[in-house]
């Protein structure tokens, strides 16, 4: 089982590697299309980034593009991000919605911060609310994508249906965000992955441990 894990995860890495570097290549002419795009329609840098805990609560610096306008994600600590939030710049909510603001992590991918599947990167506080075998995530790359990620795609919008959505998020989403990166961690498939790159690329659902996702 352990060489078998061994080998599993130098696939992963591998794989990582290569799909990192072919989609700079591939992305590079639109890299720079929307880095023009961010600079023309709201002042501000380009990239935004964020020190994220990653395996084993080691921290590194997530990037993406900027979404939003300046100094916003300190406006209100610890708020969520939903549909039609005011920090959000108009070009940006076309980037939140069409996920290219995750484009830049497949650098991260590349110096192996990061995989191209595995949980989100959540910020600091959440992962120190793991507990238990929950602490299992911490044994896991975070991802561009991955299961979780796929159930919760449009998130924004779920949250903007509740009353409370920070609450909604904390005692509902993160939870069941956790539930699933832990059947991934105990039941990883190199298939399964490569169906979930392939399912976020085209935004399609799939069939993951008996929902659809």
């Amino acid at each position: 089982m352990k060489k078998q894990r061994l080998f599993e995860s130098k696939t992963k890495r591998l794989v990582d590697i290569f799909v990192s570097i072919m989609g700079i290549i591939v992305f590079l002419p639109i890299w720079i299309i929307i880095a023009l795009l961010i600079k023309i329609t709201s002042p501000g840098p380009i990239l935004f980034t964020q020190d994220r805990p990653g395996y084993h609560k080691k921290i590194f610096k997530v990037y993406k593009f900027r979404t939003m306008y300046p100094g916003s994600e300190k406006m209100v600590k610890g708020k969520e991000v939903m549909k039609d939030d005011s920090r959000v710049t108009g070009f940006g909510k076309f980037l939140r919605r069409s996920k290219l603001d995750e484009i830049p992590q497949l650098w991260n991918v590349l110096k192996g911060d990061m995989s191209l599947v595995g949980p989100r990167p959540d910020v600091p506080g959440y992962v120190d609310c793991l507990t238990g075998e929950e602490r299992d995530v911490l044994k896991l790359k975070p991802g561009i994508t991955g299961p979780a990620s796929l159930k919760y795609r449009n998130e924004e919008i779920l949250l903007t249906k509740v009353e409370n959505p920070q609450k909604y998020n904390d005692e509902v989403v993160f939870p069941d965000k956790i539930r699933i990166n832990l059947y991934y961690y105990r039941n990883y498939s190199f298939w399964k992955d490569l169906q979930m790159i392939v399912c976020t690329i085209l935004g399609r659902k799939m069939k993951y441990n008996n929902e659809l996702i």
